[in-house]
């Protein structure tokens, strides 16, 4: 077992897709390190979120989805999560998982729940790096 703790913060505005992230985060993690699951409206929230709790955990994986509707709100919120999630890791010198979907509609996503699994496991390797 790993002593690192870890926080999952995951975005619930596609609670389908959000749940079955985690599910899938949560089952890699169970027998290997601690953790706790914090709940956020949408992606843009998850860096605040793991910025107020940078001193307190040892590694972060974000999870969430974002889906491309008519206008660009798509990549502005792409693109700041995407970039305030590596600045925090980069800054922090903590590895953060990255399960953020970033999808053309949600047939694609529920291809891509295995991203849950990967964040995690992407985070158990820095640790035992």
């Amino acid at each position: 077992m790993i002593n690192e703790k870890i926080l999952i913060v995951i975005a619930n505005y596609y609670p389908e897709i959000s749940e079955e992230l985690k599910k899938r985060a949560v089952k890699f993690l169970k027998s290997n390190i601690n953790y706790e699951v914090i709940t956020v409206p949408g992606v843009f929230e998850i860096p605040v979120v793991i910025s107020r709790n940078i001193e307190s955990y040892d590694g972060f994986i974000a999870l969430g989805c974002v889906i491309k509707g008519k206008t660009p709100h798509f990549e502005f919120i792409s693109k700041a999560a995407t970039d305030a999630i590596m600045n925090l890791s980069i800054t922090h010198k903590k590895p953060i998982g990255n399960g953020i979907l970033t999808c053309l509609n949600k047939k694609q996503a529920l291809k891509r729940l295995d991203k849950g699994q990967e964040a995690s496991a992407a985070v158990v390797q820095v640790f035992l790096k």
